[in-house]
């Protein structure tokens, strides 16, 4: 259960109370870190830059012209700042989506000459349709075990996939659990499907707002069976579900999206020096690409927004840590983890001078805290980080054995620690991965919180004196974590 333990608030209590007794170093007294944090509060730099990146570059998909558009963007932005910008290479998969319709042509009760807009898109890594399309009988199955159970009936038909995104669960604080219980379907049932040989797979759309509008997101698809795979929108997939009830249902599909070959782009990295300690870095990011459907101003312009403020806020306030801070903006998280792969073989060897990364990727709603993929000791010293976080009302705090965020999962592999803001994320899966996800979605204010929560973590995590402990990793002498 998320809940804050009341050692931990007698803890932050205590920091508040006691001054800078409690701090690590010179440059994580009280004061400085509430420079850090009032600073970020008060400064609309990441709002703007999202106003740009969304506006004047829009989608952003992996090999796409927006994508290499934003990498020029993002990257004079940090120059501007004053950070060391580099531009790392990656091949990044290259997929794009053409045609995308399908109408329900016949059913029992259909009216002559009537049929039924279905309104979908293309899944990533979806296979093609005929240009024509195809018109297939249409199977109705609502979890795994019922497709297995009908995989006799699969052959020659398009299978929907109907299982709801558990909204209720998300309103009460576990948008992450629902999601991932939800998209296992979008991820696996293509591909189950596509073995027993279906005509085409479709998904139930992956939310919880029933606005007609479609939610797209990658499949495990492989290349020797690459079925059209789409998502439909809740309210037409419960039409579908309604009419299989009184009878056959056909549909009319056609999908023609394509796959070229893998294209040229980068993962933007910007490093603001550190002083005595600039070799150990801590890692702040955001990814850089997103879906097509919409301008990604949740997923995850924010992220990288967020991010880049960190360096504005530290360029206002003259501040250098001891540890180097670098900002990453992701490549390619969407549809296959390319940026944090390549980042992670990059720097593979030497590692541990990867003090901490954080990784801002679950959307703008407001900051409560920070989750963290560290030890239990190491949660112990983050106490007067929690203290300078509480009066913003940011104050919460979780560890877990593994908090696996999209690109640093990499690095938390090999024992990097890691965090990600504690989101009110109750309303993110309404617009993640649909054509909603644009600049008006997002709280200005909530951004704000955002970029003061990441800056001033990332200016304690580089100035603590005491390493945090390599996350996940025994060590020799107890075996412990």
């Amino acid at each position: 259960m998320n809940r804050l333990r009341f050692p931990a608030l007698s803890i932050i209590a205590a920091c508040l109370l006691g001054g800078a007794a409690n701090a690590a170093t010179p440059g994580n007294d009280p004061a400085a870190l509430a420079k850090v944090r009032d600073t970020a509060l008060h400064s609309d730099y990441a709002y703007r830059q999202l106003e740009d990146l969304t506006d004047l570059v829009g989608p952003r998909l992996s090999g796409s012209p927006g994508a290499a558009a934003a990498v020029t963007q993002v990257a004079d932005a940090l120059r501007k700042l004053g950070a060391k910008v580099t531009l790392q290479p990656i091949k990044v998969p290259h997929w794009v989506r053409g045609e995308e319709t399908a109408s329900l042509v016949d059913y029992q009760g259909r009216p002559a000459g009537v049929t039924q807009k279905i309104v979908l898109t293309a899944l990533g890594g979806s296979g093609a349709t005929p240009a024509g399309g195809i018109t297939a009988p249409v199977i109705v199955v609502h979890s795994f075990e019922e497709l297995k159970a009908h995989a006799a009936e699969v052959k020659g038909r398009i299978v929907l996939i109907d299982v709801p995104f558990d909204q209720n669960m998300a309103d009460r604080g576990l948008a992450g659990t629902a999601y991932g219980q939800a998209v296992a379907f979008r991820g696996a049932g293509p591909r189950m499907a596509a073995e027993m040989g279906a005509a085409a797979a479709l998904v139930r759309a992956v939310g919880g707002a029933a606005y007609r509008i479609p939610h797209t997101g990658l499949t495990l698809l492989k290349d020797d069976a690459r079925i059209p795979a789409a998502a439909v929108t809740i309210e037409d997939a419960l039409l579908i579900g309604r009419l299989a009830k009184r009878g056959p249902v056909t549909m009319h599909l056609t999908l023609t999206p394509q796959i070229l070959p893998d294209a040229d782009s980068y993962n933007v990295i910007a490093d603001w020096p550190g002083t005595d300690k600039a070799d150990e870095i801590v890692l702040v990011s955001g990814h850089l690409d997103s879906w097509d459907l919409a301008t990604g101003a949740n997923d995850d312009g924010s992220g990288v927004v967020t991010a880049m403020a960190v360096i504005d806020t530290l360029r206002k306030l003259d501040y250098h840590a001891h540890r180097t801070i670098r900002v990453v903006a992701w490549m390619s998280e969407e549809n296959g983890g390319r940026g944090g792969q390549t980042y992670d073989t990059v720097y593979k060897k030497g590692v541990e001078k990867h003090f901490a990364a954080y990784e801002d990727d679950a959307g703008s709603g407001r900051p409560f805290g920070l989750r963290a993929g560290i030890g239990q000791a190491g949660a112990k010293l983050l106490a007067p980080l929690q203290a300078a976080l509480y009066p913003m009302g940011a104050g919460a705090f979780q560890r877990e054995d593994v908090i696996g965020a999209g690109d640093l999962h990499f690095l938390e592999d090999s024992g990097v620690p890691s965090f990600e803001p504690w989101i009110d994320s109750s309303d993110y899966f309404n617009y993640h991965h649909t054509p909603a996800d644009t600049f008006d979605k997002v709280n200005p204010e909530n951004l704000r919180r955002h970029a003061a929560v990441m800056a001033t973590t990332a200016w304690f995590l580089a100035n603590m004196e005491q390493p945090i402990g390599r996350a996940n990793v025994a060590t020799e002498a107890t075996g412990t974590k």
